[in-house]
């Protein structure tokens, strides 16, 4: 873990889908996620060592880059926006159900209080990435038998190298 700069903290970021909905249950909203991620990425706003993206949650273990501002809020902003437009353009009616009384917006995507912590340790930083990677292998969730079975999951890149998404940086350089 030598070349994760511990003074300008990786974290560990959780977000999930207002009221638990599965609007992640469907490829093609993770893959919103994803594009975002790599938008991202390629500003050199980011550094994404792990992540998982599950049904109604998604968990990354990221480092902001310094002078990037607000890089969750945008990430949050701009995915909302596009679920929003594919529900639209697909019909979709599970659209109605993110509808909110807000004075600030019509539909809301994301619960409010993101889960953003600082991993101050390497050993800290080894647990969420057990964690993430496992995930999907939960009982609760039985979304593959191996952790690097999953396609919208980091675990892969750990086991075989392979980052299908061109979205990783390894942990250890």
């Amino acid at each position: 873990m030598a070349d994760i700069n511990f003074d300008n903290h990786p974290q560990f970021f959780t977000a999930t889908i207002l009221q638990w909905k599965p609007l992640l249950k469907d490829d093609e909203y993770k893959d919103i996620i994803i594009n975002s991620l790599l938008h991202l990425k390629k500003a050199g706003s980011i550094k994404v060592y792990a992540f998982v993206i599950m049904p109604n949650h998604i968990h990354l273990l990221w480092q902001i880059q310094d002078g990037h501002k607000n890089v969750q809020l945008r990430l949050l902003k701009f995915t909302a926006q596009q679920f929003k437009f594919r529900l639209k353009d697909t019909g979709n009616t599970f659209l109605k159900t993110f509808e909110v009384n807000a004075k600030d917006r019509q539909y809301q995507f994301w619960e409010r209080n993101a889960l953003s912590v600082d991993l101050w340790t390497p050993p800290v930083f080894m647990q969420k990435l057990d964690y993430i990677h496992n995930n999907p292998i939960q009982e609760k969730w039985h979304l593959a038998e191996l952790p690097e079975g999953y396609k919208y999951s980091s675990a892969k890149f750990y086991h075989t190298g392979d980052d299908e998404f061109h979205l990783l940086d390894h942990y250890n350089g």
